[in-house]
């Protein structure tokens, strides 16, 4: 499985085609994708009111690439209520899964309600778990999940109240880094990118990236997108004989 994250300079204005951004920046990929590979798009990045345009859109795009597209998330109206939910569309544009955000965060919980379902999907044999956002910081979670996920994929929008975004990334790196280990799995991050200019509402930090619990050296554990995108290939034979060395001294979560 490749992975696909993206860290795009994304518009708060009122007409702007993120989606359009997004595309844009997934084609230069397009020939490396194939089924069983796998975009992640930042959260709340469909600021469109129509969810029909926003499930038509995450479908469109996953057709044309030929891969599975975590759809970041889009606030949904349903009877008079937001939530802030997201699908998964398969090769051929077809959604195969639905996600929502357990916990809103700070002001939004002003927009939107508490979702009730994270998501889980097997993408080529693989269990998936998506946590938008802030969700990745409740362990709680995890111990929720169906089954041990293979990979969990993080669409994000980092806001925050630090004039810089360093202490935002440190404690995002930490916490991937940990989740990872803990639960011997990858962790990706797709998030906007920190463009600090008078139109954002509100500072993204840009913690976009992979987390990998393999490798012998420290300074490869988390990998952060360089640029708007980088594409990750996820070695899962290493990740198997990493369970089975931490199994085997009593030091891995059980599920």
């Amino acid at each position: 499985m490749k992975l696909l994250l993206v860290q795009p300079e994304l518009s708060y204005a009122t007409g702007a085609d993120n989606l359009g951004t997004v595309t844009r920046i997934a084609e230069q990929f397009a020939a490396e994708l194939g089924p069983d590979d796998v975009l992640l798009l930042p959260e709340h990045f469909d600021l469109r009111p129509s969810r029909d345009d926003y499930e038509a859109g995450v479908g469109g795009l996953a057709r044309g690439l030929g891969c599975h597209v975590v759809g970041g998330s889009h606030h949904e109206n349903r009877g008079g209520v937001r939530v802030n939910s997201g699908v998964v569309a398969n090769a051929k544009g077809e959604i195969v899964t639905r996600y929502e955000k357990v916990r809103p965060y700070a002001t939004e919980r002003e927009r939107v309600q508490d979702g009730s379902a994270f998501g889980e999907v097997t993408i080529g044999g693989r269990a998936v778990m998506i946590l938008i956002c802030a969700d990745f910081w409740f362990s709680d979670l995890f111990a929720r999940a169906s089954a041990l996920p293979d990979v969990v994929l993080v669409p994000a929008l980092s806001v925050t109240r630090k004039p810089t975004p360093g202490y935002s990334r440190a404690l995002w790196r930490h916490l991937a880094i940990s989740r990872a280990y803990e639960f011997g799995t990858y962790v990706g991050v797709s998030d906007w990118s920190h463009v600090p200019t008078p139109e954002h509402l509100f500072f993204a930090s840009g913690v976009g990236g992979l987390a990998d619990p393999t490798p012998i050296d420290p300074d490869a554990f988390f990998s952060p997108i360089a640029g708007d995108a980088r594409l990750y290939h996820l070695d899962f034979e290493a990740l198997s004989a990493f369970r089975a060395d931490r199994r085997q001294r009593g030091f891995f979560w059980k599920k």
